[in-house]
């Protein structure tokens, strides 16, 4: 079989856990980079990586790389490569990238330029002066850093945070793919209780259901390269299969709360379309007051920073009413909060016993976990 070479874009501080996902699926050579990790497998790894990854944003296929110090290099080097092996000649490929510390920086520029050497080389392969591009969707990805050109095709379609499962969100939506990298990071695997007092729209909780079933994030929508001619339909079937047959069975205790009665009806909603609403449940509750009796468990939540919901004072009022309620638990929990608060550890009343950079979209946050240090025990590895 063809070797094929895949890279996976991840949020920032994500990189690690994408990583891992993939080396548990059995990719070879994988390794993490800034922003993005690379791995080599087959055509049929195309439906597998799409629909069982949770913490990547997307799977592009490597076309090629080369060094482009200018235009000229840009346009014979995007031309050598065998676009006619992926492209068919109605297929349409728009392109888009991105440089970064490059002397091509005008990304305008270089679209245009990638744009009209693909069209170079497939109209004269297909014998063509225009292409009708009327066809299934080959997006064109480019990326330029320190002057070295990698060409790709997007697999994927709309990114992988889009499960299918969340309608237009309460306030402050938190991406799927960082609630997922969160409920990882915890080291939550389906054995203990596990609570998201600030559940919002429930993707954390949501999120955590998918993983203690270990159910594929991706099963419940379509992705771009179901219509590419050269990966045959029974591809998609056969990783679907799989992937449901890797489901585990049980009896889980995941539950979401919010003083919002609004976003509890949504967090139920979604847990619907999600196909979860019997392993997670939500109600109304003050995450200020909550407690639970069980000797162990963990929180993982992402309460308002005070940049747009509550102003910073607010905020702050929040965490420690929160933090008191949290040292009111049994000693065996563990507390894993994202914020973007710049006095969050003071405001909760205490400091981190670990603390991880992440960002949220754009902003700059923490996850500040609590508790014995975040990871699989004996026990759970056992079972």
């Amino acid at each position: 079989m063809e070797k094929l070479t895949f890279v996976v874009p991840t949020l920032l501080g994500v990189e690690g856990l994408t990583a891992d996902e993939l080396r548990r699926m059995g990719m070879a050579e994988t390794r993490a980079e800034n922003g993005r990790v690379l791995c080599q497998g087959e055509a049929k790894d195309i439906p597998r990586l799409n629909l069982r990854l949770r913490t990547g944003e997307r799977v592009l296929l490597l076309v090629g790389s080369f060094p482009a110090r200018s235009f000229e290099e840009l346009f014979q080097g995007v031309q050598a490569l065998p676009w006619e092996r992926w492209i068919p000649q109605g297929g349409q490929f728009p392109v888009k990238g991105y440089s970064l510390n490059s002397v091509l920086h005008s990304v305008p520029a270089c679209q245009s330029i990638v744009k009209k050497a693909v069209a170079t080389r497939l109209g004269r392969v297909y014998h063509r002066e225009t292409l009708p591009e009327d066809g299934a969707l080959y997006q064109i990805q480019f990326s330029l850093m320190k002057n070295q050109a990698s060409l790709m095709l997007d697999t994927t379609g709309p990114g992988l945070y889009k499960r299918g499962y969340r309608a237009v969100g309460v306030e402050a939506p938190l991406r799927e793919t960082l609630a997922a990298a969160l409920v990882l990071l915890s080291g939550y695997r389906g054995k203990d209780p596990f609570c998201d007092p600030f559940c919002g729209s429930g993707t954390i909780a949501i999120e955590a259901a998918l993983i203690a079933k270990n159910r594929a994030p991706g099963l419940n929508r379509t992705f771009s390269a179901q219509k590419w001619d050269w990966l045959p339909s029974q591809t998609w079937v056969d990783g679907a299969g799989e992937a449901m047959d890797l489901e585990y069975d049980g009896a889980y205790d995941i539950w979401g709360g919010d003083i919002d009665p609004a976003a509890v009806h949504l967090a139920q909603a979604n847990a619907v379309k999600a196909d979860v609403e019997d392993l997670v449940h939500f109600t109304q509750g003050d995450a200020c007051a909550f407690s639970r009796q069980e000797p162990y468990g963990r929180i993982v939540c992402n309460p308002p920073y005070g940049e747009r919901l509550l102003d910073q004072q607010m905020a702050a009022q929040l965490y420690r009413d929160f933090g008191r309620a949290v040292r009111g638990l049994p000693k065996g929990w563990r507390v894993s909060v994202l914020s973007a608060h710049p006095a969050f550890e003071r405001a909760f009343g205490a400091p981190a016993d670990k603390k991880r950079k992440l960002y949220n979209g754009m902003l700059q946050c923490n996850l500040y976990q609590y508790g014995k240090k975040p990871g699989v025990s004996p026990k759970q590895k056992a079972n």
